[in-house]
Formats: structure tokens, C-alpha cells, sequence
């Protein structure tokens, strides 16, 4: 058949004209819908409708794929049956799942002539045969890229197979909602990318080479209105000029080079407003122009920096003072025990001045610790002022303080150094109306000739420091290995003085107490000994440990209850004497320690049965610094034991802080004249009137008189002038074990 044109009437058509015309239609509305951004449903009805126009008998649909790429959605299908289409719509794809479904698995045209007897739509039938539907052709849509975006399906009511147009017809369909879809999905991205743009959070601009501002989002107009009113260039260099220059040097190298970029910088939004940002520089090449573009992401950072930098300083810093703290001196000394010569791998050597404020806790006390923060404060002001800019100052602990010195110093420079330090408070302070003089104790260590770790290093300036304060304050003291040895030594007997007790490691000696005229045993004191390790252990070594311990209190309670059964012993055999005991201002220190004291008594009274305690036979030997304290509790203590019969005795009198008004307001019984003044008194006569001096005040306040530590004739004949009743000192006897005792208690008897 000739369907070439008809020359005789040109206004008659050929069947091809009329196919070709009806093509240019078609694109022509789909081009024109995607132009005008209509609605993707719109555009793949419109485009149905126009396939089943051209094709009589059909009925077409459009099925897009999810974006899981698993199931096959609604497009359109207005002509379809709407119990078929509900039925189909979400159907997952497979090879053989009908027509559509098989399409979109398999990427490729799927022909169905016959629905009832093709075997992909054996599970399926019986829902188009039902709905006048025999015959189902179907087109993948793919994009651009080959990818499938759904199936153009053609549907008829008989069974049929497509002729070569009909192909035509079902390859161009699916090309024209392949262009429809990535259209309407492009402008649906371009349309949420301007969304996501515009409600960023953070300011994002893009600019070109030049700086000019091709796209800048509200957030960065905000950001940057008050300061750069002309939004068409982004002065980048003006923005980022209070950052370090090194950094944004690296900045723009990164970008020359085409590389991204990020970090933290600081950007000037006004004058006055200089602010904390977040950037991120990502590099666009620009396809058109052949340039690259800078897209700059910038968040103001600057509540967050406010508050690490807050958290950073609560951290690091002291609260008080405003210097370095434990942690960061920490931190600082493992950075230089770390630090290595990069040529020769050498330890880096630094030093550790650790400081101590003597005395402070009296201020805390006398003057409140409103005012010993106040002079804590003063303190770190005029160090500050004092030490070099590479010297690290910090606050270490309540009245403690550490220099970090880097670097190799001679001795004496070191010394120079410290001297300085310690002068800085030859000034009085002017505190709460009061002139406060204050000294500084010292402790040096040297990195890495006295320890290699930094819990080492600070150890040793502390053993250092508190052997300053040993030799009387006010001074400093350089590690050494003595220190070390010492400070071993005072941590074994920490450790072990606590065990003692139950090892039986404690013994009670005892030194008899004379009369200077006769020799007669008239009392005696009794001393505490500690074997440890086959060896003797002096009181002054350890006596301090067990009170620092706070042990001393269980030690005290032991010596009593062993001097009350040697008393009970001694009252046994008819050789009762009476038996001094020193006590420890520790046992003293609380309100709880001074009853838990009368408590001891009152306990061993009910021990003691129908005998009543011999309380006539004790005395108590307390120190001036006690009497010092001058606290009412303590009074009422000693004015009860007093009550009970036991007598109170200051010992060592004279090497304290000795006052008429503390021995004429504190209940006392007795005196003893410390032994240094005894051993001086062949060293003139202003010794002697010491010692005569203190006889007659006791005299006169009706105190009994102990003179101890008398060694020689001379020192005795002494004692005999002043009428001093009693003696105690190797003149006469040396401490000795309770047996011996006894025994010379023995002797003495039966010589009476």
C-alpha cells in the first residue's frame, strides 16, 4: 500500500506525516510541561494520554521505581482500572513478576502477548484477566546513566503482539518519562538544595577567584552585614585578620593548590566584634567559566570556645589566685620529662622549686580563712611579679606553691634565684588592720640528677622542703640522698608503727625520779621504747610519725593501761611509787579526743572492781604548747582529773613560749626544768639565774619542782642549793625495763 503523499490533493496526509506530526506533539507538550516545572504526575498523565491517543485500543501506564530500587509505585495510569492499580502499586520487582516488574529487574523490554498463558504472570493472573486485560508490553525507564527510573507498560483487551511502530512508539514513551522524571527530580534537588541552603544554620557563601559573592545564604548576610554592608565581594584577608598568620597562610596555600580546607580561625564581623569561627573552604571548578569557585563554611563558634575556655581554665587554673594548678603543673613537668633533643635524644633537665608558707594555718585560725585567702591571693601577686616569663608559677595545695624552672642552672644561680623568691615577703602584708610577716620554706629538685618521673620529682622537692622547714624555716634545702634515706626511713616506720602494738613491739621503761639529798626513789617516769627489727627505735624518730598518723591516741591508751597494771603490780609487793606519764597534745586536739580521754579512766575504774584506781599515784606530764591553746574544754579535762587525784606536770618547761599567765590560769600541779638549762649551768652565772628564776616563780605559784637531766656533781650540788626536791637523770639512772625496776624498788625497801 502506498502511504507515500498524495500529489493530486495536498492537503491529505500519509500515515507517516501523520505519526511524525503526532511525535512533535508529543515532545512538544512534555517539553513544554518540564519547562514550565509542572508537577511530575501531571506530566506523566499528560504523557499517557498522549500515547493511548496516538494508539488506539491502548491503555497505558507509567510505574515509578522506590528508592530502595525494590518495588514499582504509582506513576499513571488514568484509563487502567483503579482495583488493577491498587493492587499494583508497591509490587516488588523480579524476573518474573508480570511485565513490569520483570522490566525493572532485568532492565530490558518485557513483551506479553498473552497474559493468561505467559508463566510471569502465572501468580498475578488472575487480576488483569479479571480487570479485560490480556496483552502487556513494558519499557524500563532508564535515566542518563542506564540506571532504571520505572516502566512504560502498554495494556490491551486481546491478545497481541506489538507491531514495529508500537515499539517505536513504547522506546520513544519511555524516553519522553525519562526526561520528564529526571527533570521534575533535578528541579525537585535544585529546589531543596536552595531550601537547604537558604535554612543552614551556619553562614555558607560562594565566591569566585576574585572574591565576588556569587550565592551567599541569610546566615552569612547576618553574620557579616554590619561590617560588609556591599555583599558583591567577601574581603577574605580583612575577615580572617585577627587569626594567626601562619594559619591563614596555610589557608590560602591549600586553595591556591585546589585543595580543601579546615580549621579554626578567628573572623572580624565589626570592629569591636571579633569573633570565634569554624571554616570549612571546599574548591569548586566552575565548567563554565573554567575557574574555580570557594564555597566558605562559617559557624560562629565563639559560645562554644567561651565555655571550653571557661571549663579549660576551671580545669587548670587555681580558683583563687588565678596561677597554674596541681593538674597543670603536672601536665607541664610529663611535657618537659617527655621533651627529647631531636639531634641527640638527651633528656632536657629543668628544676622544681617547691614553696611553703610557715605557719599559715595560724592565720586561718587567729585571723578566719576569709583573710587567709586574701593573703594566699597577695602571695601569688608579689611571686608572679618576682620569678622570669619562662618560670612556670602554680598552686599546688593550700599554702604551697611550685616553680618549674627549665632548662641546666648552675647552683648558685639557682640559689639566686630562690633567695629572690623568699624576699619577696620580707614586706609585711597588710591584712584585716594587721601587719603579718611571712616566710617561705624551700625545697629544690633537679631534673633528671635527683629522679626521672615527675610523681618522683615532686616527691623529692617535698622531702626537701619540709627538711627546710626541719632546720627552723625561713629557708631552702637542695635534694640529696640523706633526705631520701630519711624520708624511706619515716615511711617504713609509718607503715609499721601502726603494728606494734599487736606484735608486742613496745616496751615501757623506766627512769626513777630522786630525792637530790637522800637518793630515795621517790616517783618515776615512765618512758615508752619500740624494738623494731632487733633494733630500738628513738622516741623522737617515731613519737612524731604516730602523732602525724594520728596512732599516737591507741599508743597513748596502751602506755596507761600497762603503767596503771605496773602500779597494781607494784601496790602488790608494797612498792607503790608514783608514776609520771607523758601525754601528747594530739590526744588533746578534739573535743571527741578530750572525752574519749576521761572516758580511758572511767572504763578502767569498773575494771578495777571494788579497788578503787589509784589516781594518786599518776601524773601527767602535758607540753607548753597545750597550755598555749588556752581552750576551756581542755581546762574542765584536767580540773577533773585533778578532782580524781591525778596531778598535772608541764614538762620541758622553758623551751617553748614559757608565760606566768599560763602557768597561773592553767591547772597544774608540778614543773620540770628542761634539761638544757640543767646542762648550762657551769656555763655562768646568767644560767644559773635562769634556773633561779624559774624555782622562784614555781614557788610562788605552789608548784612542785622535777629538775631532769642531772649528769654531774656540779649540776647536782646546783640542784641541792635551790631546794629543788626532786632529780631525774643519768647522774642517778638510766631508763630500765620494768623488771629491774621492780627489783631496785626491791632493794630499796629492805634497805629501809
Amino acid at each position: 500500500m502506498d502511504i507515500g503523499p498524495n500529489i493530486d490533493n495536498p492537503s491529505q496526509k500519509s500515515p507517516q506525516d501523520i505519526y511524525h506530526d503526532s511525535r512533535l506533539e508529543r515532545y512538544s507538550t512534555i517539553l513544554n510541561m518540564v519547562l514550565q516545572g509542572l508537577p511530575l504526575g501531571e506530566m506523566l498523565n499528560a504523557l499517557v494520554l498522549l500515547i493511548e491517543a496516538q494508539k488506539i485500543g491502548t491503555r497505558a501506564s507509567v510505574l515509578l521505581l522506590s528508592d530502595d530500587g525494590k518495588r514499582l509505585i504509582a506513576g499513571a495510569a488514568p484509563n487502567l482500572p483503579d482495583a488493577y492499580n491498587k493492587v499494583i502499586n508497591g509490587v516488588e520487582i523480579g524476573p518474573e513478576v508480570g511485565s513490569c516488574g520483570a522490566a525493572a529487574f532485568l532492565c530490558q523490554r518485557v513483551i506479553v502477548e498473552d497474559i493468561d498463558s505467559h508463566p510471569n504472570w502465572q501468580a498475578y493472573k488472575e487480576i488483569p484477566i479479571k480487570s479485560g486485560l490480556k496483552a502487556c508490553w513494558s519499557e524500563p525507564i532508564k535515566d542518563s546513566d542506564g540506571k532504571v527510573l520505572g516502566t512504560f507498560a502498554m495494556y490491551y483487551d486481546t491478545i497481541k503482539s506489538p507491531t514495529e511502530q508500537d515499539l517505536i512508539l513504547i522506546q520513544e514513551a519511555a524516553r519522553l518519562a525519562s526526561l520528564a522524571i529526571e527533570r521534575s527530580r533535578g528541579m525537585h534537588v535544585q529546589r531543596l538544595s536552595s531550601k537547604i541552603f537558604n535554612s543552614l544554620p551556619i553562614a555558607l557563601v560562594i565566591t569566585s577567584e576574585d572574591n565576588s559573592v556569587i550565592l551567599a545564604n541569610p546566615i552569612f548576610r547576618a553574620l557579616t552585614s554590619t561590617y560588609y554592608a556591599n555583599l558583591k565581594l567577601f574581603d577574605v584577608q580583612r575577615f580572617l585578620s585577627h587569626s594567626p598568620k601562619e594559619v591563614v597562610d596555610d589557608l590560602f596555600e591549600h586553595l591556591s593548590r585546589g585543595h580543601a580546607w579546615q580549621g579554626e580561625l578567628r573572623g572580624l564581623r565589626t570592629d569591636n566584634d571579633i569573633i570565634d569561627i569554624s571554616l570549612t573552604v571546599a574548591v569548586i571548578r566552575d565548567s563554565f567559566t573554567q575557574q574555580n569557585c570557594f564555597a566558605w563554611l562559617i559557624n560562629d563558634i565563639s559560645s562554644r570556645k567561651t565555655a571550653e575556655n571557661t571549663i579549660h581554665f576551671q580545669t587548670n587554673y587555681d580558683q583563687l589566685t588565678g596561677l597554674a594548678n596541681r593538674k597543670y603543673l603536672f601536665h607541664s613537668l610529663q611535657s618537659l620529662v617527655d621533651a627529647k633533643d631531636i639531634h641527640h635524644e638527651v633528656e632536657q633537665a629543668f628544676n622544681l622549686i617547691l614553696l611553703d608558707i610557715d605557719h599559715f594555718k595560724q592565720i586561718n585560725d587567729t585571723l578566719g580563712h576569709d583573710k587567709g585567702d586574701l593573703v594566699l591571693k597577695l602571695v601569688a601577686k608579689r611571686l608572679s611579679s618576682t620569678i622570669p616569663e619562662n618560670v612556670l608559677l602554680s598552686r599546688i595545695a593550700a599554702d604551697e606553691f611550685a616553680l618549674v624552672v627549665p632548662g641546666q642552672m648552675t647552683t648558685e644561680s639557682l640559689v639566686d634565684m630562690v633567695n629572690d623568691v623568699i624576699a619577696v615577703l620580707d614586706n609585711p602584708f597588710s591584712v584585716g588592720g594587721q601587719h603579718l610577716k611571712l616566710t617561705l620554706s624551700a625545697g629544690i629538685a633537679r631534673y633528671p640528677d635527683d629522679a626521672d618521673k615527675v610523681e618522683q620529682m615532686l616527691n623529692c622537692a617535698t622531702q626537701a622542703m619540709y627538711n627546710a622547714k626541719s632546720r627552723g624555716r625561713n629557708g631552702f634545702q637542695f635534694f640529696n640522698q640523706q633526705i631520701q634515706k630519711n624520708a624511706e626511713r619515716n615511711a617504713e616506720l609509718y607503715l609499721h608503727v601502726k603494728s606494734a602494738i599487736s606484735r608486742n613491739e613496745f616496751a615501757l621503761y623506766y627512769q626513777p625520779i630522786v630525792n637530790p639529798n637522800s637518793g630515795k626513789i621517790v616517783k618515776a617516769e615512765v618512758l615508752l621504747r619500740w624494738q623494731y627489727k632487733g633494733q630500738f627505735i628513738s622516741p623522737d624518730e617515731f613519737i612524731p610519725i604516730a602523732e602525724e598518723s594520728g596512732f599516737i591516741v591507741q599508743i597513748g591508751e596502751w602506755v596507761r593501761t600497762e603503767a596503771l597494771n605496773m602500779l597494781t603490780r607494784l601496790q602488790n609487793k608494797q612498792l607503790a611509787v608514783p608514776l609520771s606519764i607523758n601525754v601528747s597534745t594530739i590526744e588533746f586536739w578534739t573535743d571527741d579526743l578530750q572525752q574519749r580521754f576521761l572516758a580511758y579512766f572511767d572504763n578502767k575504774q569498773t575494771e578495777f572492781e571494788s579497788n578503787q584506781l589509784p589516781y594518786h599515784l599518776l601524773t601527767l606530764e602535758i607540753t607548753e604548747s597545750l597550755m598555749m591553746k588556752q581552750q576551756d574544754s581542755i581546762s574542765q579535762l584536767l580540773i577533773e582529773l585533778r578532782r580524781r587525784g591525778v596531778q598535772i606536770s608541764v614538762d620541758d618547761f622553758g623551751t617553748g613560749y614559757s608565760s606566768l599567765s599560763y602557768l597561773a590560769n592553767f591547772p597544774v600541779d608540778q614543773v620540770k626544768i628542761d634539761k638544757s638549762f640543767i646542762q648550762k649551768i657551769s656555763m655562768g652565772a646568767r644560767h644559773e639565774a635562769l634556773i633561779e628564776a624559774i624555782v622562784s616563780m614555781s614557788r610562788a605559784l605552789d608548784l612542785s619542782i622535777v629538775a631532769e637531766g642531772v649528769e654531774t656533781q656540779y649540776e647536782l650540788d646546783f640542784i641541792k642549793q635551790q631546794d629543788i626536791e626532786a632529780v631525774q637523770g643519768y647522774f642517778f639512772y638510766k631508763p630500765m625495763a620494768a623488771d629491774v625496776f621492780v627489783d631496785l624498788l626491791a632493794k630499796q625497801a629492805k634497805l629501809n
